[in-house]
C-alpha cells in the first residue's frame, strides 16, 4: 500500500468505510413566536388612569353634564377629557356600528356592548349611530337613544362627538371607567 501524500487522499483513506446515516423520519418543527404585545394599548391605559387619578376634581366648577348632546361629562371630572376625547388621544379599543337597527335593538346592543367592553376592560370605544338620514323625518333617531342611555351608565365617564375624520355626529367616543 502506498502512502498518500496529500490531504485529500488522506482523507478518503480516514473515511473508505463510513456508510451514510439513514434519514430520520421526523419532522422538526419551527417553534411558535410568541404573540405580539399591546404596549402602546396598554401604555394608553395606564395614561389615562394616571390622568384621572391626578388631575383635581373640581366639585364647585360649573355643571359637567353638558346640555347639548355633542359630550357628556360626569359631575367631578376635568373638562380637559373632553377635549382628549375629541381628538381621539387614546385609542380606540373597541367599536360597534348600530346601523340599521331599531332603537330598541340598538339600545339592546348598546347596552350589551358596553358590559362587554367592561368585562374585557377596555376604556375608550366607538359606538356608531349614524345620522338619521334614512330614518322617518330624516331625524336621528338612534343618536338620541344612544346618547340618553350613555348618560344613563354609570361605568360611562364621558362621551363626546368626534372629529368628522372619525364619524362625526354619526358617532360617538365613549371612555369608560376601568
Amino acid at each position: 500500500m502506498t502512502k498518500p501524500t496529500e490531504d485529500s487522499d488522506v482523507f478518503r483513506d480516514a473515511v473508505r468505510d463510513v456508510k451514510p446515516i439513514a434519514p430520520v423520519n421526523r419532522v422538526v418543527h419551527d417553534t411558535p413566536k410568541p404573540r405580539p404585545h399591546p404596549a402602546k394599548r396598554e401604555e394608553d391605559e395606564r395614561a389615562v388612569l394616571a390622568e384621572l387619578a391626578h388631575l383635581a376634581l373640581d366639585r364647585d366648577a360649573e355643571a359637567h353634564e353638558l346640555e347639548d348632546d355633542w359630550a357628556f361629562l360626569r359631575p367631578g371630572l376635568p373638562r380637559e377629557i373632553l377635549r382628549k376625547l375629541r381628538r381621539t388621544h387614546w385609542v380606540i379599543q373597541g367599536e360597534i356600528d348600530l346601523h340599521g337597527l331599531g332603537a330598541m335593538e340598538a339600545k339592546a346592543a348598546t347596552a350589551q356592548f358596553l358590559a362587554e367592553c367592561r368585562r374585557k376592560g377596555l376604556r375608550c370605544v366607538r359606538i356608531v349611530h349614524g345620522k338619521g338620514l334614512r330614518s322617518a323625518g330624516r331625524e336621528p333617531v338612534l343618536k338620541r337613544h344612544v346618547r340618553k342611555l350613555l348618560a344613563r351608565k354609570s361605568e360611562v365617564l364621558a362621551f363626546v362627538e368626534p372629529r368628522a375624520a372619525e364619524g362625526g355626529s354619526g358617532a360617538v367616543v365613549v371612555l369608560l371607567e376601568a
